[in-house]
């Protein structure tokens, strides 16, 4: 029991952190963690610059949390050597990850550091096939005659353009 921060990522603006915070919420309660924040990224797990993972960080640095509250290993970050580096820096703190999974690391155990490594470079290895699925879900959707990309006429930004002949709401995977 302590104060924890909940850490949510998704990694594209259609996506939603709902689902996570409810369920890191009721966990938190469940295991009668005092919640100082809830922390939201929508970015890639592979990039380093997310503003809110880096407030999570300086809560733990300054010893303002004793854990930091994410659904799967995954959430915190992809990259094996920033994962090894940031457990690192949170042990340091004596700051732990929970994951919402039942995996938690005390690196103070041999055991601990060896499920540590392992876990980063599952975490790392599972993007590789997530980016071949994408690209496979974009090559169907051109082999389709779709026109991917900003249409003709369309304001620039990010915003999402779905391809005509797809249903509204609809992902790439429902129709690739």
């Amino acid at each position: 029991m302590g104060q924890v921060a909940i850490y949510c990522r998704v990694s594209t603006d259609d996506q939603s952190c709902d689902r996570q915070e409810r369920d890191l919420k009721a966990f938190a309660k469940r295991a009668g963690h005092k919640v100082v924040g809830v922390f939201k990224d929508t970015a890639s797990g592979a990039k380093d610059d997310r503003p809110e993972r880096s407030k999570v960080m300086a809560l733990a640095q300054a010893r303002e949390i004793d854990a930091i509250l994410v659904t799967e290993l995954s959430r915190w970050g992809r990259s094996t050597q920033d994962l090894v580096q940031t457990l690192d820096d949170l042990h340091g703190w004596k700051v732990s990850v929970l994951a919402q999974t039942g995996l938690s690391f005390d690196l103070n155990t041999a055991s601990g550091k060896l499920m540590r490594t392992i876990m980063a470079g599952l975490a790392e290895f599972e993007r590789d096939p997530i980016r071949g699925r994408a690209k496979s879900g974009l090559a169907a959707a051109r082999a389709m005659g779709v026109r991917l990309g900003r249409q003709v006429g369309q304001p620039s930004g990010r915003s999402a353009c779905m391809p005509t002949g797809c249903p509204i709401g609809s992902s790439t995977a429902t129709w690739a």
